[in-house]
């Protein structure tokens, strides 16, 4: 995949979306953070996307756990 390939139409449903908004973040951090360079375009694209899925499965993960925990009484925050 290359960042200067054409832009094609997109259907992404709310989580796609929603992975693509924090992937975009992560992205403009480390171009904030000095990492983009001629040759790294592709693989900081792919960096970002990994990290915003890692980041999504982690939230989902934590959710449902303290989602457990107050269903069965346990304590709330």
């Amino acid at each position: 995949m290359s960042i200067r390939s054409p832009i094609a139409a997109l259907a992404l449903e709310p989580n796609e979306m929603a992975v693509l908004q924090a992937a975009s973040r992560i992205f403009a951090a480390l171009v904030v953070a000095g990492r983009l360079d001629d040759e790294n375009g592709d693989e900081l694209v792919e960096l970002s996307v990994r990290m915003a899925v890692a980041l999504a499965r982690e939230s989902d993960r934590a959710i449902e756990s303290e989602g457990e925990v107050l269903s069965r009484g346990g304590g709330g925050r």
